[in-house]
């Protein structure tokens, strides 16, 4: 079975930054162990999305709607976590994502019968991408690890993830 793990924005502005949550911190060694798994295996495709704005971030809707400064293109916060940097050599693709959902994650995950998600935050990208996944590929089976996701409050996580389950995705670890 084909399967790809999407592993969405782990930046340091999501995890330690200025948008990083407890949750976000608690789930990054699971998530690595997941990847190592994953790299012994080697039968899980693994793509990345990094949430990437320019300096004209505040002046874009989102940023009017959330005026916190984060994910700038090529600074420090835009990163991928320390942790994971070393599991991008090895990914099928480190997507540059604009909006709460990549355009360009539908055709990379054509062929893959199974795309499970992982990362931060449950309530926007991760529910956004899921949904857009399942509006593309309505028979493909989606799945999203909650042990390995973090929202941007614990009540929206389980928000988010009661949200996909009701559109058919399928929740697993919680």
């Amino acid at each position: 079975m084909a399967k790809a793990l999407i592993v969405v924005d782990m930046q340091n502005d999501f995890v330690t930054g200025t948008l990083g949550t407890p949750e976000a911190r608690k789930i990054l060694p699971r998530l690595v162990k997941k990847l190592e798994d994953i790299a012994e295996e080697g039968a899980v495709d693994v793509i990345f999305t990094q949430d990437t704005h320019g300096e004209n971030y505040l002046e874009t809707q989102e940023g009017r709607n959330l005026p916190v400064i984060h994910c700038i293109k090529k600074t420090e916060g835009w990163e991928l976590v320390p942790e994971l940097q070393k599991f991008t050599r090895r990914a099928k693709a480190v997507i540059e994502k604009k909006a709460f959902g990549s355009t360009r994650l539908p055709s990379l995950i054509k062929p893959y019968e199974v795309v499970e998600f992982a990362g931060v935050c449950t309530d926007i990208c991760i529910v956004s991408n899921a949904l857009l996944i399942k509006a593309f590929y309505p028979e493909q089976r989606v799945q999203i690890d909650a042990a390995c996701c973090a929202g941007s409050t614990p009540e929206a996580h389980q928000e988010a993830l009661n949200v996909m389950r009701n559109c058919q995705c399928r929740i697993i670890n919680e």
